[in-house]
């Protein structure tokens, strides 16, 4: 496998937030979002066996795990990647934009599935199918940096029942909108769904890598 980078820090988003996980991020991806925060894994990576793989990530002791990008279902060999993972008893979070078909993830791993909002320039790309191979210990997340967006997720939301289905991750592009704003839009909505901040980028610096 191509990967870009593998470290330990802390799990930033999703219910995860505020663990300590391994991170291992897959080369490549098939999107160009436009408040994109890891552009350096569009290409940059190096050939890895899956036996290294899983030799650095024993070494930080943790018990999850999240496979990540880029796109992580880009590469061919990572639903074999998480296979292993979940051999070894580690909890898989796997993080992908929402285009691919998820049903090549394993069962057992953790499904966290972008909906792609419209300022992203991207939605264009979701396949809407993974919906109904979502479950309720997966998650989807919705990215702001507009009221648009907003009222087009909250219009996702009640289209597909997804707060019955999954748990609904809704977050903010960094420095594009208020987090304030959003959270007070959810308030007063009563939307049934989790606000998140990504807690990396007020721990260390956005440009810093590796953690």
């Amino acid at each position: 496998m191509i990967i870009n980078e593998i470290f330990k820090s802390i799990q930033g988003e999703t219910s995860y937030a505020g663990l300590p996980c391994a991170f291992i991020r897959v080369t490549g991806c098939n999107l160009r979002c436009s408040y994109c925060d890891t552009m350096y894994a569009y290409e940059e990576g190096n050939e890895m066996s899956l036996i290294t793989i899983l030799e650095i990530v024993a070494g930080f002791n943790t018990k999850i795990v999240c496979v990540t990008g880029g796109e992580p279902l880009s590469s061919k060999d990572t639903p074999l990647l998480i296979e292993r993972l979940l051999d070894k008893y580690y909890t898989v979070l796997v993080e992908t934009n929402g285009s691919y078909d998820i049903r090549t993830i394993p069962q057992k791993a953790v499904k966290i599935m972008d909906i792609k909002c419209p300022d992203s320039n991207m939605s264009h790309m979701m396949n809407w199918q993974n919906i109904k191979h979502l479950t309720k210990t997966d998650e989807v997340k919705f990215i702001i940096k507009s009221r648009r967006d907003y009222d087009w997720t909250k219009a996702v939301i009640q289209k597909y029942n997804l707060s019955e289905i999954t748990n609904v991750l809704i977050g903010t592009a960094f420095g594009e909108i208020s987090p304030r704003t959003v959270a007070q839009w959810i308030l007063e909505d009563n939307l049934d769904v989790r606000f998140q901040l990504q807690l990396h980028k007020y721990i260390w610096e956005q440009e810093t890598r590796g953690v």
